[in-house]
C-alpha cells in the first residue's frame, strides 16, 4: 500500500469494500494527531460496515493472529 497521505487509506478502503481483506491490523496512536485522520476513520468505518476483522492495538492484533493461526 502507498503511504496514507498518498492514497493508502483509499486503497485499503477499496480492498475492504471489494471483499479482498479477511482481516486488517492498523496500529493507531490515540495521543498523536494525524493530518489524514478523516481518511483513517473512513476505512475503519468501512471495516465495521463490511464486518472485517479489525485490530488497532497490539493486544487485539496478537489475539487476532493467534486465532487465525489456530484454524
Amino acid at each position: 500500500m502507498k503511504s496514507g497521505p498518498l492514497g493508502g487509506e483509499a486503497q485499503i478502503g477499496a480492498m475492504i469494500a471489494e471483499g479482498r481483506l479477511d482481516a486488517l491490523i492498523f496500529f493507531i496512536d490515540p495521543l498523536t494527531s494525524m493530518p489524514h485522520d478523516v481518511d483513517v476513520k473512513s476505512f475503519l468505518r468501512l471495516g465495521i460496515h463490511y464486518n472485517t476483522l479489525l485490530a488497532t492495538n497490539e493486544a487485539t492484533a496478537t489475539h487476532l493472529i493467534r486465532s487465525i493461526a489456530r484454524q
